[in-house]
């Protein structure tokens, strides 16, 4: 709870497709959102359009000294950590293990996998004194199921899984709650490269979740009463 009384979330690649739906529901709840991406101008535009509550801070997760310079000015934006963490930024490529290039597989583990930690591992500890707070991990279907040609991001999001896994078992009982949220594919833009309605096996966009579904998920885990931990939500479409 920030010293305006709001509640407070932080939510990574936050400037379209998921990350900013999850915002936008956050903020028609009257959170105080800070909205994290690399791109500034869209990250603006995209707040911009969610009102005041909502707070743009360009950040690469992938980079040290940007997530460092972050979590500084959400402390001053807010005056403590945050209530919510969600971990949402990512990034997604296609590439078969022996065609994947090692500096984009690195890439996929800083962004899906080290920057999700090094968010947590920043509030963490004030989060465990005040004895609240809550942490959301966007997984996917393919934290649990591997597919051809996912190496890089299968990797990361069985290992974004196993993060939260011990998260929430070193965090029962604390009144800090650790929530993940796995969806099937959703019909944002990280599919604009891939083209899923051209490729034989893969679903139509037309076939996929919305990014709402995924934050009507997110708003029910944070708006359970705080003695209530929702261990891990996965969804797809019926």
């Amino acid at each position: 709870m920030t010293s305006t009384g709001a509640t407070s979330a932080v939510v990574s690649g936050a400037s379209r497709g998921i990350g900013l739906a999850i915002a936008r529901a956050l903020v028609a709840r009257r959170f105080r959102v800070v909205m994290l991406a690399r791109g500034l101008g869209a990250l603006t535009s995209a707040a911009e359009s969610l009102g005041p509550l909502a707070i743009p801070l360009a950040c690469d997760v992938a980079d040290p000294s940007s997530m460092d310079a972050a979590v500084r000015l959400i402390r001053d934006s807010f005056g403590e950590a945050p209530d919510v963490v969600v971990n949402n930024a990512g990034v997604f490529e296609l590439a078969t293990v022996e065609r994947t290039d090692p500096n984009d597989f690195a890439r996929a583990i800083e962004v899906n996998l080290v920057g999700p930690f090094r968010l947590v591992r920043a509030f963490l500890p004030e989060m465990r004194a005040r004895q609240r707070g809550h942490i959301i991990s966007i997984g996917s279907i393919a934290d649990r199921v591997a597919f051809p040609e996912n190496g890089a991001y299968a990797a990361s999001k069985f290992g974004l899984r196993g993060l939260h896994e011990v998260l929430r078992a070193e965090l029962v009982g604390t009144g800090v709650r650790a929530t993940l949220v796995s969806p099937a594919s959703v019909d944002t833009p990280l599919w604009d490269a891939v083209d899923p309605d051209n490729r034989a096996g893969f679903s139509p966009r037309s076939a996929m979740l919305r990014p709402s579904a995924v934050a009507d998920a997110v708003v029910f885990a944070v708006t359970q009463p705080l003695d209530v931990n929702i261990d891990e939500l996965r969804l797809s479409r019926s």
